[in-house]
């Protein structure tokens, strides 16, 4: 009887140890964003964690926390990008920076390549300087970016819009690198949120 007891004890203490880790590091692979711009319409974000981990979940927790709601879109280079999330454009705290994911950097994880409608962290010369700003490609970047950026999901709906957005910066962007320094033209990120069910 006792040795039946105790026998019964070390099983749950072995199934406790075995599943209590597993629920709590428990992510998925796959995230929905819903990124809606001001008088420009929405786009759908799939994040790809299982590539990127901690920059998925760095921009997932950004989004979670409203962080991105009122920043702004102020870079256009059409056939290139477009690139948003500084906080100095809504008047925002800066956040802390992130290992970059990228093969360069050492990362050798991260397959996405830099193609239309990728979505990827904008960076300083350091490559772990990244933090809440990221960009949108509009055309094959490959040559450019891969290997160097962490590309980290891609745009699934609303990939129009983002053509939009990239058309209506462009006039007003500094030759070099098309940021726009006219906050009148500047668009809006009005809301972003994580989605629970897509498709």
């Amino acid at each position: 009887m006792k040795k039946t007891v105790l026998r019964g004890i070390a099983l749950l203490l072995l199934l406790v140890l075995l599943v209590i880790p597993t629920l709590t590091s428990c992510k998925k692979n796959i995230y929905y964003v819903k990124m809606s711009f001001e008088g420009f319409g929405d786009i759908v974000l799939e994040l790809d964690r299982k590539s990127a981990p901690v920059t998925v979940d760095n921009f997932v927790g950004l989004v979670e926390s409203g962080y991105y709601n009122g920043l702004k879109v102020n870079r256009s280079q059409l056939g290139f990008v477009i690139q948003a999330g500084d906080p100095k454009t809504g008047g925002k705290e800066e956040v802390g920076t992130i290992k970059g994911e990228f093969s360069s950097n050492g990362h050798r994880g991260n397959f996405i390549e830099h193609v239309r409608g990728v979505i990827s962290m904008a960076r300083s010369n350091d490559p772990n300087s990244a933090s809440s700003q990221f960009f949108i490609c509009l055309g094959d970047c490959r040559a450019s970016l891969d290997g160097s950026y962490a590309g980290f999901g891609y745009v699934v709906e609303g990939m129009d819009v983002v053509d939009k957005i990239a058309n209506h910066l462009a006039p007003y962007g500094d030759a070099y690198y098309g940021f726009v320094s006219d906050e009148s033209y500047q668009v809006t990120i009005t809301d972003a949120v994580v989605l629970d069910n897509y498709k």
